[in-house]
Formats: structure tokens, C-alpha cells, sequence
């Protein structure tokens, strides 16, 4: 695939409603979602996600939901610590992806995290 598009950065957050499984779990593919279907974006297209996550969010892996995502077994996907900053965003889920799009890629900012990037927010958030 990386011959026929070019390789393109998506961001991303969002934030989970608390730190349990199941919160994050929607939250990360409300995510997910919104970026495959803003960027019509198949697991084929998919190098790589980074998923950062604040200290407040421990209780399951991002990636792993990812990597339940059909077609998405070969995308190299890591999880880490956002760093602490005080006054960050509390339950919040930033991620980095790399693609092959042809169309300029259309970034993710929903729920609470869409106060980090108005510019880039779904107006309908």
C-alpha cells in the first residue's frame, strides 16, 4: 500500500466518561470511528497508532481495543503516559496515527477533548 498514497499523520482525543474498561473502551472507538470514517480509512491503509493516555486512566490498554478492530492485525499500535502537565485535560486519550490517504486527513477531536483543538472539532461535538 505504501506506493499508491501517499503516508499521512492523523490526530486524534478524546476523553472517557471514568476510568473503568467499559468507559474507555467506547470512548476509543467513538475515536476510532470518527477517523475511519472522516478519512474513509480501512485497516489496509493503517502504519501505525500511538495512543497516549493521562495518569488518571489505568484500567485497560487503548491498544488492545484497537486491536480488536477487524483488519487491523497488522497496524503496529503502542500505548504510553501523556505526560503531566498541570491543568491537563482529566480522562483524556490522544492518539497519533500514520496512513496512506490519498485526501488531506481529517483529525478527531470529540467529547471534552474537543477544547484542545477547536479548529479541528466536529462542530456536531
Amino acid at each position: 500500500m505504501s506506493g499508491a498514497s501517499p503516508l499521512r499523520a492523523l490526530r486524534g482525543a478524546t476523553t472517557a466518561s471514568a476510568n473503568t474498561a467499559a468507559a474507555i473502551e467506547a470512548a476509543v472507538n467513538e475515536l476510532l470511528d470518527a477517523l475511519a470514517d472522516r478519512n474513509q480509512l480501512s485497516g489496509e491503509q493503517l502504519l501505525s497508532i500511538t495512543f497516549s493516555v493521562t495518569a488518571d486512566l489505568d484500567a485497560c490498554f487503548p491498544a488492545a481495543i484497537a486491536r480488536r478492530r477487524p483488519g487491523w492485525g497488522a497496524v503496529a499500535l503502542l500505548d504510553c503516559q501523556q505526560m503531566a502537565v498541570a491543568g491537563d485535560l482529566p480522562r483524556c486519550i490522544r492518539l497519533l496515527a500514520h496512513a496512506w490517504l490519498e485526501q488531506p486527513p481529517r483529525h478527531a477531536y470529540l467529547r471534552e477533548a474537543a477544547k484542545l483543538r477547536p479548529d479541528l472539532a466536529d462542530p456536531g461535538a
